[in-house]
């Protein structure tokens, strides 16, 4: 799949990219003189029009790691297939202990799924999918198995180009 993420790739110039937050974690360091504490977050941008990336930020400050997230967010940028709102077939995906499940959904059931999942799926401006995360809840790894399985997914006209033939042969066999 690697040759299938490098063509993804998206630029960041004239964008209008929304940053949401994922998680924010308190992380502690026990040195000689007492505890240090520093913060890391998980940020997801996108347009809302089948463009989204994800970045981690750390720092002292809670709004100077957000902006740290956000700037390696806006690096990691791919584009996904979305068709009429959902996704373009069923699609799982398994990083570290997560593992997650996407369905495209009819027009109006919305985005069924939880926390970390949803804010990777409304970024993406999918507003239709049922999603099930099984395993680790952690946001770290669900985030990524979400970017893994949206980088998956492949659109009708991308296969009938990829095999090389029509969009008919491709639905009639």
């Amino acid at each position: 799949m690697s040759t299938n993420s490098s063509i993804r790739k998206v630029k960041t110039s004239d964008l209008d990219l929304k940053d949401r937050l994922v998680s924010i974690q308190r992380v502690t360091k026990v040195t000689k003189g007492g505890r240090t504490f520093s913060f890391s977050a998980i940020v997801v941008v996108g347009n809302e029009d089948g463009i989204v990336g994800h970045g981690l930020g750390k720092a002292n400050e809670v709004t100077t790691a957000i902006a740290k997230g956000v700037e390696d967010a806006k690096k990691n940028l791919i584009k996904v297939p979305v068709i009429h709102g959902t996704i373009p077939h069923e699609q799982v995906s398994k990083y570290g202990g997560a593992t997650i499940f996407l369905k495209p959904a009819a027009s109006g059931a919305g985005v069924k799924a939880g926390g970390a999942m949803r804010a990777v799926l409304e970024s993406v401006g999918i507003t239709d999918v049922l999603a099930k995360s099984k395993g680790s809840s952690n946001p770290h790894n669900l985030v990524k198995a979400t970017f893994q399985a949206l980088l998956e997914l492949r659109d009708a006209n991308t296969v009938a180009q990829h095999r090389g033939v029509t969009m008919e042969k491709v639905f009639n066999g």
